[in-house]
């Protein structure tokens, strides 16, 4: 697929970087099998762990037609105001998650996004990266 707008920055590449690294300790340390907002609380706490700054459940309001609606859209995780991190700890991924954060991207206008599933034997197969 062809990039529309152009490589992503250092700092989103360093990040990305950083949220991987991040998982894949989570996931060595815990392994599958938690709820995922046990997966969530150690996985900003290893970004913490690597000077990083991240918001929780950030709330995503739809601004429609000139209006503004605060209607249940949440981000997971939100790291230094580039980058959204949806984190899940289930048995198969569905495809429309990958559809919400794409969603999500766009609404916010970031051009990076994570999908990451901690309920997997290999972390490598539970982290899918989207690009805008």
């Amino acid at each position: 697929m062809k990039e529309r707008f152009g490589p992503l920055s250092e700092k989103e590449e360093a990040l990305a970087s950083k949220i991987v690294d991040a998982a894949y300790t989570v996931h060595t340390k815990l392994g599958p099998g938690l709820l995922e907002k046990v997966y969530e609380v150690c996985f900003c706490h290893e970004l913490t762990k690597r000077s990083v700054h991240y918001r929780r459940q950030v709330e995503l309001p739809i601004v429609y037609d000139g209006l503004t609606f605060d209607e249940g859209l949440r981000l997971d995780v939100l790291v230094e105001e580039l980058i959204i991190c949806e984190l899940k700890a289930v048995d198969e991924m569905n495809p429309l998650w990958e559809a919400q954060i794409l969603s999500h991207l766009k609404l916010t206008q970031k051009r990076l996004g994570f999908l990451i599933n901690f309920n997997v034997p290999l972390i490598k197969r539970g982290i899918k990266r989207i690009i805008l």
